[in-house]
């Protein structure tokens, strides 16, 4: 995740961050600078087109469907700004809940080799779960000390928190847990899943195509379309003012689509692997 003082308004104005959209698109840009000039030429210097023809109507279409497509874009980038804040409050309800549960378990357990095992084991949940978001099947060991035979063809937080729950309830059945802790740490255990749910849900469910495809296709032919009109009125300096809306309206549509998936390993998704560090940071010093 990219760190930023969002005070700093020279650096975001001349500083192109390697993420920066500006990087992605200038290909396109570059292309559609040479169709706006190829458009320009024609109409100016072979076909020689006249003030009157109805070509220069053509803005018309352009003002009428800006404020469709500002709609458009609008809620695609809110919608896609929902999924990557949604995703950014469960891992914080991960952390907090890891360190409820560490809380509860240190005043409750005595034995040091239990509290060795819910030190490993507690963050363990938490970096499976960063792995099993990011597609990462490498990972066999977490921690030192901490063995976890888990298979890579199953789902590998359901493994961890079967361990969890299991461990918990030896330590209920050996009577080093009351049923009334029991219920007590429940609620965090519980919690777990309910995050890991919560987390593919977002990350297996995408903007609907059809929705996606449209935008593109509404943003290309809206490009496409604009040097034919504003030549009339600009001439050649139609080419930097489409390529700049260009760079806008694709920029929008380019921000969405990565910031909708929140658990890759672009520059603006959510530090999962450092909320997973953290939390066996804090784990560690509780138990």
């Amino acid at each position: 995740m990219v760190q930023y003082n969002p005070k700093d308004w020279i650096t975001f104005i001349f500083r192109f961050h390697k993420s920066d959209t500006f990087r992605t698109l200038i290909p396109m840009m570059i292309t559609i600078g040479l169709y706006s000039y190829a458009v320009a030429y024609l109409e100016i210097e072979y076909w020689k087109l006249s003030e009157a023809s109805h070509v220069k109507n053509i803005t018309i279409m352009h003002g009428m469907l800006g404020f469709v497509i500002s709609l458009l874009l609008v809620f695609r980038t809110n919608t896609a700004y929902d999924r990557w804040w949604e995703g950014r409050k469960h891992w914080g309800a991960l952390v907090n809940n890891s360190r409820n549960l560490a809380l509860k378990l240190s005043a409750i357990l005595k034995d040091e080799n239990d509290r060795a095992f819910f030190r490993k084991i507690i963050p363990s949940y938490a970096s499976m779960l960063q792995k099993h978001l990011t597609d990462d099947k490498t990972a066999k060991m977490l921690f030192d000390d901490l063995e976890l035979q888990i298979d890579q063809h199953k789902h590998r937080p359901n493994q961890v928190a079967k361990m969890l729950i299991q461990k918990i309830n030896d330590l209920h059945t050996s009577g080093k847990i009351s049923g009334d802790q029991l219920i007590i740490i429940n609620h965090e255990m519980q919690s777990f899943t309910d995050i890991c749910g919560a987390c593919e849900r977002i990350k297996n469910t995408p903007i609907p195509y059809s929705y996606s495809a449209f935008i593109k296709k509404f943003i290309f032919f809206y490009i496409m379309t604009l040097p034919f009109g504003y030549v009339f009125n600009l001439g050649y300096y139609v080419i930097p003012v489409v390529v700049f809306t260009f760079y806008v309206l694709a920029s929008l549509e380019l921000i969405a689509e990565e910031i909708e998936d929140p658990f890759g390993n672009d520059a603006n998704d959510l530090p999962t692997d450092k909320i997973a560090s953290n939390i066996k940071k804090h784990v560690e010093e509780i138990l």
